[in-house]
């Protein structure tokens, strides 16, 4: 008899995963492959849109053919901040725009003086962040390329786009909608003022729940197909189901993401000034987040550790916490020289890193090196947690993704958060779970 299995789509911006997990949500199989990136319309790198979809369609063909699986449902977790425009046809009319694009100066002057700054990012808990927030990439359109804008029959965020291929119907959920859209008015529980204003609410399909799933044909029978969910809240979702005490999220990986699901107030203006936002859960609640970019700033930084100390990319791997660096560094005795490159420059950052002395080539060694590297990027991290947590008492702290195989990282964050109770969870499926959670928790 063939092995019933719920299939997942878990695409991230540098691996496109493809899991099966069967009926008691243990993990059967997973593949992955990396696609090399195109340039858009203006000579920019995106993500190759067509790769991706012959490829979820492809997987999907090849499981059906396989005897040893009988496929009951299908989901989707990807990364957020990402539309695809369809037209009447269905099919895309844009590619997917990388949400590190430059939003253009003159369009920021003209938004924000019709819509103030200050108000606007307090209404949608969103920090002004151009491309990143995705509401901003529809308003481009119409102002930059009201041709395409007008070919435009739905913008789908990617997790709903993916959905979309299998189940031909266009919608919404609250993850995607939430996700630093400048799309949500928070206070309000609707989509924000300007976005009816600006009739970019033409362009969004219907809203349904993060749970809501679809009966299609596939593999010539019916299957329940989700409609998808943003990785961070796929993340978060299986310990919202499974935890009812308040704790925090730190989700570890290219971004390091901190969601504090009870939050206890309002985002204040200091805080979205320092990148912290909310998040709409899977039940439409509100998570605040902080981030920054732990993982990209590691690689970038590691390139040029190993470049300087003729290591290979993965020798930091390898590395143990050596005592003496971390116990010099933590007590002050010596002085923590990292200063970041891609981490945005807010007001916390610099309270962080007050001075650049980051002079690789004044170290004896590759392990000092990455050691005050890991230092720095351990109290970044404790600064990006208490700035999540605000007003709330908590002391639990679950931590997952790649970074807790990282010992010199795990050894400096138990010693700066002593007080907390930390639980660390090597779950590399996270958002792929909770995406598999939707369907089999509410079916």
């Amino acid at each position: 008899m063939p092995q019933p299995v719920i299939a997942i789509f878990d695409i991230g911006k540098t691996n496109k995963k493809f899991f099966l997990f069967d009926e008691q949500l243990n993990e059967i199989n997973e593949t992955y492959v990396k696609f090399p990136t195109i340039k858009d319309e203006d000579g920019e790198e995106c993500d190759d849109l067509d790769k991706i979809t012959q490829w979820a369609k492809d997987t999907v063909e090849e499981l059906c053919r396989n005897p040893k699986y009988d496929v009951k449902a299908l989901n989707f977790s990807t990364y957020g901040a990402s539309f695809v425009s369809i037209g009447e046809d269905g099919k895309p009319v844009t590619p997917i725009y990388n949400y590190l694009k430059d939003f253009p100066e003159d369009l920021h002057t003209e938004f924000y003086g019709r819509y103030p700054e200050a108000s606007i990012n307090q209404t949608t808990a969103s920090p002004t962040l151009g491309m990143l927030n995705s509401g901003l990439q529809l308003y481009w359109l119409k102002k930059k390329k009201p041709e395409t804008f007008r070919k435009i029959k739905y913008a789908l965020h990617l997790p709903q786009y993916i959905s979309y291929l299998f189940t031909g119907e266009a919608v919404t959920e609250p993850t995607s909608i939430g996700c630093h859209t400048k799309l949500w008015d928070f206070p309000k529980g609707d989509y924000h003022e300007w976005v009816y204003e600006e009739q970019i609410d033409k362009k969004l399909p219907k809203q349904v729940p993060t749970t809501h799933s679809f009966e299609k044909v596939i593999c010539g029978k019916k299957v329940q197909v989700g409609v998808g969910i943003h990785d961070s809240s796929s993340a978060l979702a299986s310990y919202l189901i499974k935890i009812k005490e308040p704790f925090v999220l730190i989700s570890t990986g290219t971004w390091s993401i901190t969601l504090n699901p009870f939050p206890k107030r309002e985002l204040t203006t200091a805080e979205l000034q320092n990148d912290c936002l909310n998040f709409l859960s899977i039940h439409g609640k509100t998570v605040k987040a902080s981030r920054f970019f732990l993982g990209y700033e590691l690689d970038k930084q590691l390139e040029k550790i190993n470049g300087h100390f003729q290591k290979e990319a993965k020798y930091y791997k390898d590395i143990l916490p050596n005592e003496g660096l971390v116990q010099s560094l933590l007590s002050g005795e010596t002085e923590g020289t990292f200063y970041p490159e891609t981490i945005a420059k807010t007001p916390l950052v610099k309270e962080v890193f007050p001075e650049n002395h980051w002079e690789i080539a004044g170290f004896p060694d590759f392990e000092t090196a990455y050691h005050h590297l890991v230092f720095g990027l351990a109290r970044m991290q404790v600064a990006s947690l208490m700035m999540a947590k605000g007003a709330s008492d908590t002391k639990k702290v679950y931590i997952d993704g790649g970074f807790v195989h990282n010992k010199v990282f795990i050894r400096f964050l138990t010693e700066l958060l002593e007080d907390y109770e930390l639980v660390f969870s090597d779950f590399p499926l996270g958002s792929a779970y909770g995406a598999a959670l939707m369907l089999k928790a509410f079916s």
